[in-house]
């Protein structure tokens, strides 16, 4: 079954995350329920490069954004940027969201990376361009423990021809629409990196 309407693409009707507010005004803050819709739709990606294989890493992803959007829900007013539920959850002493901000960036990062060397190297297959992003990610991140089970969904990926088809029919408007929500992707990956790496996301 196609993972798109007919005559769509795999990103229609699904929040992209170029569609998600940044306020350049208060050091690039971004809108948390928005980017939160925007990392669920991307968990729609590991279905579609192989459900059973990429199980973990969507139920990774999916357990940081739970994270995340717990703390948002337990002070709305203190968590409508990203940056500011960092902060504010810090002052109380606690970090469970701020730590599970930090999987679910790395998470992203690793998606970005990977579709991204994907995209720009038209000759390559999925599994090298996801074992490269893997390692300059989250690999350094995991346990001995963790890493084989990565390592099993990097192998186990689609032909690449056959993951693009599952994109849309019409290739042109796919590359076009992938390119877009890679870009809108790595943006707030590289505004959250630098932030989360500063002191006052630290615990």
């Amino acid at each position: 079954m196609a993972a798109y309407p007919p005559g769509g693409t795999y990103f229609d009707g699904k929040k992209s995350f170029t569609e998600v507010n940044i306020d350049a005004s208060k050091g690039d803050a971004i809108n948390t329920t928005e980017f939160l819709e925007a990392a669920e739709a991307l968990t729609g990606l590991f279905d579609v490069l192989g459900g059973v294989a990429f199980g973990p890493v969507k139920s990774d992803i999916g357990g940081n954004i739970k994270k995340v959007r717990d703390r948002q829900l337990a002070a709305p007013v203190e968590g409508e940027t990203l940056q500011d539920l960092v902060r504010n959850e810090l002052k109380t002493k606690k970090h469970t969201a701020t730590e599970g901000l930090v999987w679910l960036n790395r998470g992203l990062d690793f998606t970005a990376q990977s579709l991204r060397r994907n995209f720009d190297t038209p000759t390559e297959e999925l599994a090298a361009s996801f074992r490269d992003g893997y390692g300059k990610t989250l690999k350094q991140h995991h346990s001995f423990l963790v890493k084989p089970i990565f390592s099993a969904a990097m192998s186990a990926t689609p032909y690449r021809k056959d993951f693009y088809a599952k994109l849309g029919d019409d290739q042109e408007r796919v590359n076009k629409e992938l390119n877009e929500w890679l870009k809108g992707l790595e943006k707030c990956v590289a505004i959250l990196n630098t932030f989360l790496a500063s002191k006052e996301a630290k615990w």
